[in-house]
């Protein structure tokens, strides 16, 4: 009779087991499932990212860039007294290498490199010489480049054979807490691997121009990093390294990289001999602000508010209307007018985005086809060159796609579009987005008003530039 007991209840426990592990394991299989998920124990963590590194290391380069600079000669290198106390090359003009060295990333079997604008920037002639991990070197020359981006894209010359390489990675498939590895060339010391988290997605907040979205990530990124690579364990490229918020100098844990997506879409423009095309919206964003969240009701402040329309828009023949919020595009989270850009941008021209938007406290989904900015006139574009203070610029009238792409709030007057490098202009700081007010005298109405002026030998320029809604009196000599 015992026996009968102990085997009935030991066959209840036996059941009330099963039981229990089936509703666990129920319970648990969607995490268990999951490819994020942390070490399941000890012996896991002394894993080694060594299989990553032997993939990815190679595809990331040393950028040696050397300036030739000539400096004027001094006014006195002629006076016998000067020459005969400093010597006879006292004060004549002479040539002064400038280095610098930064990262880049092999992105083709070709030698397509990827790095940032800012590593290859140079003043006067600039060579640029590019070292692999196994210590080979080879000329390169820049295909394209972007300062609002920090985006550049070099060619490996007389490569003659097939070089490694980093294929992109999704970047919009991150999320915060994904691993990653930094790999670049810190302070010149060579090659280091750093390994953190993404620690945040489309940080704008740190943006130094309106084209500028991030990733953010703690792996230790320093000087010399900039151009390098974030991998992640795929050993798939998911951003360009390119700056770091420090006090010091040196890694505090906040480093930001620019997302493949964004990367891969400025490469094949560059390699197809055409422009990156943003989406014309046809109206100007602004960011939601604590004030506009309360006068607009929303519960969060986030979001992009249309502050301007363009009769005959993409947005408003979309339905949208002034005083609507975007707070979602294409399924992402919108915080700013910058990631508004972003999702735009990336998503690409001819296709349509799907925005939620807040409209009198209500959520509404409307499509919006995303188009290409009507193109400039004849008279409407000009490049700039001659003894004048804007030699090496390329302005427009504001016209209403100019003044979406420049966040301006005028569409009357003149505005710089691109700088060129070497021209007088980028030496005396003008950059995309400066509108010209005023010449001596005269009001700058037109590009047509502007090269006039221009063509006519001045002694002293006396020049308005509005920049970020500030007014800069500037005058220089001719």
């Amino acid at each position: 009779m015992i026996c009968l007991r102990t085997l009935q209840s030991l066959q209840a426990r036996t059941v009330a087991l099963a039981t229990g592990c089936a509703i666990l394991t129920a319970l648990y299989a969607p995490v268990l499932a999951q490819r994020r998920e942390p070490p399941p124990s000890r012996a896991e963590v002394q894993y080694s990212f060594s299989p990553i590194v032997r993939t990815a290391a190679p595809a990331v380069v040393n950028v040696y860039v050397r300036s030739r600079v000539r400096t004027p000669a001094s006014p006195f290198a002629d006076h016998p007294l000067f020459r005969e106390f400093f010597g006879e090359g006292f004060g004549l003009p002479r040539e002064r290498v400038l280095s610098s060295l930064g990262s880049g990333v092999i992105i083709s079997p070709d030698g397509v490199v990827v790095t940032n604008t800012h590593v290859i920037k140079g003043r006067g002639k600039t060579e640029i010489r590019v070292a692999l991990a196994d210590r080979r070197e080879f000329d390169a020359i820049v295909v394209a480049k972007d300062e609002r981006t920090d985006i550049a894209v070099l060619k490996i010359e007389n490569g003659g054979e097939d070089f490694p390489f980093l294929e992109f990675a999704d970047s919009d498939k991150l999320e915060v807490g994904d691993l990653v590895l930094a790999i670049g060339n810190p302070f010149g010391v060579g090659q280091t691997v750093t390994s953190g988290i993404i620690s945040a997605l489309t940080r704008t907040e740190v943006a130094r121009s309106d084209r500028q979205v991030f990733i953010q990530t703690d792996a230790a990124i320093n000087p010399g990093n900039s151009g390098g690579a974030l991998v992640d364990m795929g050993s798939k490229l998911v951003g360009i390294n390119t700056m770091i918020f420090s006090r010091t100098g040196g890694s505090v844990g906040i480093g930001f990289a620019i997302p493949s997506n964004l990367v891969r879409l400025y490469v094949d423009s560059a390699l197809s001999g055409r422009k990156i095309e943003r989406p014309w919206l046809g109206a100007q964003l602004d960011t939601v602000t604590r004030e506009m969240a309360e006068g607009l009701e929303l519960t969060r402040i986030a979001g992009a508010v249309i502050a301007r329309l363009t009769s005959g828009g993409p947005a408003a023949r979309a339905g949208l209307k002034l005083g609507d919020v975007i707070v979602r595009v294409d399924g992402f989270e919108v915080t700013d007018a910058r990631s508004v850009h972003y999702r735009l941008t990336t998503r690409g021209v001819s296709k349509t985005s799907r925005l939620v938007v807040i409209r009198k406290g209500k959520r509404i989904e409307i499509a919006l086809p995303l188009e290409s900015a009507p193109k400039p006139g004849p008279d409407d574009v000009r490049n700039l060159s001659g003894d004048h203070p804007f030699d090496g610029a390329r302005v427009s009238n504001i016209l209403p796609s100019v003044a979406d792409e420049f966040g301006l709030e005028r569409t009357e007057g003149v505005v710089i579009v691109a700088v060129r490098s070497e021209g007088v202009a980028a030496r005396l700081g003008f950059r995309p987005g400066d509108v010209i007010v005023r010449v001596g005298r005269r009001e700058i109405s037109d590009v047509l008003t502007l090269d006039e002026i221009t063509r006519t030998p001045v002694r002293v320029w006396r020049l308005a530039i509005k920049r970020g809604g500030q007014m800069i009196e500037l005058q220089f000599r001719g």
